[in-house]
């Protein structure tokens, strides 16, 4: 058990955050930073394109520049988290892959991936080499502060499909009509 006055203790507790405050009237009402956001999986994959694609850009409207974005993917800390207690490579805002702690469901030796996770399960992948961005938000909240199994799962079967996808492109298809090709080919461009 963390000393009453070490950081994850103050963290945690300045108050106990308990999952049915999160759905109180007064939680969504409060500005709390990165605390109490709010938003379903669709909205956050899209907003943190502008990471994933690149560009800072999203429907047409800048929000990150080139430089930060550069910023993000480029390691400024790392270490052991005082509050989660784990080591963290950390760029600008998001956790970079290492070592000690990339998860087993990123690929490995993908050096422009950043990742950040939420109360209860929640996850966000931006991989800058694929420009994908993989974003999980569940509907029932999990015991963790990092991702949880649901959004590992999520993210494995993700990096799986875009792997089979990639397969399909090396052998040409062969076997597929070529009304499959055509539409599997569309879809690829789209990526």
């Amino acid at each position: 058990m963390p000393a009453a006055d070490s950081p994850t203790v103050k963290t945690l507790t300045g108050p106990i955050a308990c999952a049915a405050a999160a759905i109180s009237l007064s939680w969504r009402k409060a500005e709390l930073g990165t605390l109490n956001g709010h938003a379903n999986a669709r909205s956050v994959a899209r907003t943190l394109s502008a990471i994933s694609l690149g560009g800072g850009e999203v429907d047409g409207v800048r929000l990150l520049s080139q430089r930060t974005i550069d910023m993000i993917i480029q390691e400024q800390a790392n270490g052991v988290d005082m509050v989660l207690g784990v080591p963290l490579r950390f760029g600008i805002g998001y956790a970079l892959p290492s070592p000690e702690s990339t998860p087993p469901f990123l690929p490995k030796n993908a050096p422009r991936i950043c990742i950040w996770g939420g109360w209860g399960g929640s996850l966000a992948v931006m991989d800058c080499d694929r420009r994908m961005t993989v974003s999980y938000m569940m509907n029932r909240m999990g015991p963790s502060v990092f991702g949880s199994d649901r959004s590992d799962a999520r993210v494995r079967a993700t990096y799986g499909a875009l792997a089979s996808l990639l397969h399909l492109v090396r052998v040409g298809f062969r076997g597929f009509s070529a009304v499959s090709r055509d539409y599997w080919t569309w879809v690829l461009m789209k990526i």
